[in-house]
């Protein structure tokens, strides 16, 4: 009965091992979207979360563009320092950090400027899920890694 027992347990742990390392493999890449496409889609996402009306859509639509031409820039710059092998100094990455920061809070201030009471605060709810979802993604990534 004990032999039973162990053979049910092993065959058990290496099937549940098989899927998923079946799971690991099979994931799709994700689809490339072209700045526009992101920007619209992220538009369609935001107008049915926080119910949007037609003046806060252009507003929002806009101020995604500034934002992925901003993004498009610091990473063009970030891709020219990678290709030249230099390596930042820690002044250069605490001036990057203050200028990312910097640009964080004047797009917060200007989602505020263009969504109600209501709407600012589930959008910084959805933005706070966002973090975390990406936090807990790098650290399982970290694990995968190490």
């Amino acid at each position: 009965m004990k032999k039973l027992l162990i053979a049910a347990m092993l065959f058990v742990g290496i099937a549940s091992f098989a899927q998923d390392a079946d799971q690991k493999t099979a994931r799709e890449p994700r689809e490339k979207l072209t700045p526009e496409q992101r920007n619209e889609k992220q538009l369609q996402k935001l107008t049915t979360e926080l119910s949007l009306d037609a003046n806060q859509q252009a507003q929002v639509k806009q101020l995604l563009a500034e934002r992925s031409a901003k993004a498009e820039k610091f990473r063009e710059a970030r891709e020219a320092k990678k290709e030249s092998d230099t390596k930042p100094t820690a002044a250069e990455r605490e001036t990057f950090k203050n200028e990312l920061k910097a640009e964080k809070e004047a797009n917060d201030a200007k989602m505020k400027a263009i969504l109600n009471a209501d709407q600012y605060a589930k959008w910084h709810s959805i933005q706070e899920k966002n973090r975390d979802k990406a936090r807990e993604k790098i650290r399982e990534y970290r694990k995968e890694n190490n």
